[in-house]
């Protein structure tokens, strides 16, 4: 019995850490261009350009496995931000599953948007606080589940995090860099995870092709960022949007080999709704195909 046991807890827990990792591996894509609060706080009801609105942003995501396997990672993030001049103001609730493993977190955000001088240029600082909780479903436990570590485990406190970040806008250039989950790089936690995000950077030019209307525009793009218990990621892609981006599509390649593919609508600027599929990474293609992200949104304001 001992044995058995033993054989379904290593099984449990290899599932566990490669399934959670690979939520930070693959972050939400929507973060790379059509809602980057979701990685920045500075983002907080900024505007994306001279031309878009100002006002209430409601964005929803919804990831998860292309194929149907049994505790396959399942995201649901919801994200409202709401600006005013220079200051932005912001909610984000995560939802993560992947094997035993359930943690959700729930931030408010505080944004500044200090103008600079002509050509639309601003400087963006963000913070965001809320709370995070961990624990292990112990009902879906093969095994024994008074294991010892594993009421170590969901007898810790709910806690508190944040996200710091800041950011410099102009009608071409975005220049970017944050610090999620704070309360990971502050303070030491006695059992170690090994799929927490530890920094993100990133760094944009807009390249206007032809203006007007049917105006077509192209945004490539560079990050690099964290991953605890990993090598450093570098991304590297670009949008390119059409119909005064109302419509876009999106290509991003990973250095963990593999790469995210999307296309969207965003009618009026105001109702956007987009899909993108993104390949295993190297590690973990002989077992899954891919996962796929559907976002939406909707946009109040003038």
């Amino acid at each position: 019995m001992k044995t058995t046991y033993k054989i379904f807890a290593l099984i449990a827990g290899v599932t566990l850490l490669g399934m959670s990792a690979k939520a930070q591996l693959n972050p939400l894509s929507a973060q790379y261009y059509n809602n980057q609060y979701l990685i920045n706080p500075a983002f907080a009801g900024a505007k994306e350009d001279s031309k878009a609105m100002q006002g209430l942003k409601v964005n929803a995501a919804y990831r998860k496995l292309w194929s149907n396997v049994p505790g396959a990672p399942l995201t649901q993030n919801l994200t409202v931000d709401y600006g005013t001049g220079r200051v932005g103001l912001g909610l984000t609730v995560n939802n993560e599953s992947a094997g035993l493993q359930r943690q959700t977190r729930v931030l408010g955000s505080y944004a500044y948007h200090l103008p600079l001088s002509s050509g639309n240029q601003q400087l963006h600082f963000g913070v965001s606080l809320g709370f995070m909780s961990q624990r292990l479903e112990n009902a879906d436990i093969y095994g024994n589940p008074s294991d010892p570590m594993v009421g170590q485990y969901n007898d810790r406190k709910t806690y508190l995090d944040g996200d710091f970040g800041v950011a410099y806008t102009s009608d071409h250039l975005s220049v970017q860099a944050s610090i999620p989950n704070l309360k990971s790089v502050l303070k030491k936690d006695v059992i170690k995870l090994a799929d927490v995000a530890t920094f993100y950077s990133a760094i944009s030019y807009r390249i206007g092709i032809s203006e007007g209307a049917e105006g077509i525009e192209a945004e490539p793009k560079v990050t690099y960022r964290g991953v605890k218990g990993f090598d450093n990621i570098w991304d590297a892609g670009a949008q390119v949007s059409i119909a005064d981006r109302q419509a876009f599509l999106m290509a991003m390649y990973h250095s963990t080999e593999n790469a995210t593919f999307g296309l969207g609508m965003n009618f009026k600027r105001r109702y956007l709704i987009s899909g993108t599929y993104t390949t295993q990474t190297s590690a973990l293609s002989s077992y899954t195909n891919g996962s796929f992200e559907l976002n939406l949104r909707v946009g109040f304001g003038k």
